[in-house]
């Protein structure tokens, strides 16, 4: 099918669902419709820009071939020129609205950072990142709620997560997802030596319970005594629930709430959204492999990003690209500069395979 034939077919479908939509009572129905509706008024409403140029170019091509005044000619073609610089700023618009849509892009997501290699500074790097990934949410307009954190004695993180909701949550956040590295002196370091460390970051689009079939037979769930850092009791009762699913293997444990059903629940939450990503990873496997232009692999284990505080910079091997920001980046202000970059480099990769 043609570039020109698929919008046609755009068209007609959108013209179809405004039809639909007045007949359709207020129902689940309803909803449907104007969510695909809606969808496609970008797209049609770009396709409608681009007819009305064309046929303008038309027009004054033919005015120009019949026209005597030299006047009017030049006006004329003045005019169509502007219209056919324009076009080719509108088909890409149209064929960036025509891109295979991410089905996870408009899922809120949950955030897990990970201490890595390099002990207490490691931990108190994750924990850098973390509020980091919080100031964000906040400058975004997000809700950001903490899930789990198990805290080191100096402050650090050795795992925390978090679900955060709002507009095209994972969108942003999903190139996120990969090792963290930074390059500092410790507070604890006498001699002023440079130690490196890092953190790894998953970003995982929150699943609902549709997505996922779990089997409750499927499940090992303990309950034990939350503790704190150290080890010692935050809580008198067995309020703490590990959930293993047995067929994967995955083991997720929450202990922040005090009430074992609360925690119960936080645990699935986690536990569909590690499923749903396994089994959209792999359906998606086979096509990345396929992209010439891909950003990254999303693998955990890819190292993505280098903090350097002695040089207040921050380098995105992926893009390479590096800002003398660090500052900025940490409270979550600049942070979309590597975002943007990294969706544009994304955007432009799918772009080049429809060439």
């Amino acid at each position: 099918m043609s570039f020109d034939e698929k919008l046609v077919q755009i068209a007609a479908r959108h013209a179809e669902l405004g039809s639909l939509m007045s007949e359709a009572e207020q129902s689940e129905e309803f909803v449907r419709l104007s969510k695909e509706y809606a969808e496609l008024a970008p797209i049609v409403d770009a396709y409608t820009e681009l007819k009305d140029a064309r046929a303008e170019v038309a027009e004054l091509e033919e005015l120009l071939l019949g026209e005597d005044d030299a006047e009017l000619c030049t006006m004329a073609q003045t005019e169509r020129d502007e219209l056919l610089n324009s076009m080719p700023d509108l088909e890409k618009r149209l064929k960036v609205l025509l891109l295979p849509k991410d089905e996870a892009d408009s899922r809120n997501a949950i955030l897990e950072v990970r201490a890595g290699t390099g002990g207490e500074e490691a931990a108190l790097f994750a924990a850098d990142l973390f509020r980091m990934y919080q100031r964000y949410a906040e400058i975004k307009g997000w809700k950001a709620e903490i899930l789990h954190l198990s805290e080191t004695g100096l402050g650090g993180f050795k795992e925390a997560s978090a679900s955060i909701n709002g507009r095209d949550v994972f969108a942003r956040l999903k190139f996120e997802t990969g090792v963290h590295r930074v390059q500092r002196v410790p507070e604890t370091e006498a001699s002023g030596r440079i130690h490196t460390s890092a953190a790894t970051v998953a970003v995982l689009p929150e699943a609902e319970e549709i997505d996922v079939d779990i089997d409750e037979g499927d499940l090992r769930i303990d309950v034990f005594r939350a503790s704190g850092p150290g080890g010692q009791s935050v809580n008198t009762t067995d309020s703490a629930v590990r959930i293993t699913h047995l067929p994967t293997g995955l083991v997720v444990q929450q202990q922040d709430e005090k009430s074992q059903h609360k925690n119960r629940a936080k645990a699935m939450r986690v536990l569909r959204a590690r499923l749903y990503e396994a089994q959209r990873a792999a359906r998606e496997a086979e096509r990345a492999a396929q992209r010439k232009g891909q950003v990254g692999s999303g693998d955990r284990s890819e190292r993505i990003r280098t903090y350097n505080f002695p040089q207040g910079r921050v380098s995105d091997h992926r893009i390479n690209l590096t800002l003398h920001k660090l500052d900025k980046v940490l409270s979550g202000e600049c942070l979309d500069e590597f975002i943007d970059a990294l969706l544009a480099m994304d955007q432009a990769g799918r772009l080049a395979e429809l060439t």
